[in-house]
């Protein structure tokens, strides 16, 4: 079993934070549905909390690395607003084009969007940096 969650600790805790992130993200767009503002304006809001939390999260716990946060957030939240506009058209596409109810269409774009962005993440913003011979 410890062999298993060693090869596969990255997603198990990215899958975890995920999960907050979620909560967070889904819980500010609920709260925003109870307000005039529109679904996808309300998207995104509500994402970019989950973003926020999202990075610090991940950078302490889950890929341990301290250096370069600045740009490692814009790496970030660069895949997380592809994410973001990825999601916005799934809305939509779900709300709009499917007639489902915009808090279902949310988590389901919320989790294909999520599994997409975890294989980016991992390659390119956590990636360790290689160590420089001095």
């Amino acid at each position: 079993m410890h062999q298993i969650y060693s090869r596969y600790r990255n997603f198990i805790l990215y899958t975890c934070i995920g999960g907050v992130c979620t909560l967070v993200d889904i819980g500010v767009f609920y709260l925003l549905q109870h307000t005039p503002i529109h679904y996808l304006i309300a998207n995104i809001i509500s994402y970019n909390c989950g973003i926020i939390v999202s990075f610090f999260l991940n950078q302490r716990y889950n890929f341990k690395v301290k250096d370069k946060t600045a740009s490692r957030f814009f790496s970030f939240y660069m895949v997380s607003l592809l994410g973001m506009i990825i999601c916005e058209g799934v809305l939509w596409l779900l709300v709009d084009g499917c007639h489902l109810n915009s808090l279902l269409a949310k988590v389901l774009a919320t989790i294909f969007v999520g599994l997409m962005q975890f294989l980016y993440v991992k390659r390119f913003t956590f990636k360790k940096s290689a160590a420089r011979i001095e």
